[in-house]
């Protein structure tokens, strides 16, 4: 049983236990330590929206790679991104 109705009813596929969040012994890997993460979740960690994040992509200002069909956002990136907005 779990507590998300979407994957109760199959519309959502469970989540894994090896998440990008945690390591392999289900400890969670602080946001600074992961090597990269999703549009959406750098959209969270930030508070900017998607079309922001990709005009800071599209400049150069973000570093992203892309696997079969998936962006991936490089975490030191973004993380120098804040880093210089906040000490300018």
């Amino acid at each position: 049983m779990t507590d998300d109705p979407l994957e109760e009813d199959g519309r959502r596929p469970p989540r894994s236990p090896f998440s990008p969040t945690n390591d392999r012994n289900g400890r969670v890997v602080p946001f600074s330590e992961r090597l990269s993460c999703t549009v959406d979740e750098a959209c969270v960690v930030t508070g900017l929206g998607r079309t922001k994040l990709y005009e800071l992509i599209g400049s150069g200002q973000l570093i992203t790679t892309t696997i079969g069909r998936r962006r991936l956002v490089i975490v030191r990136s973004l993380l120098e991104l804040v880093d210089t907005t906040i000490s300018a």
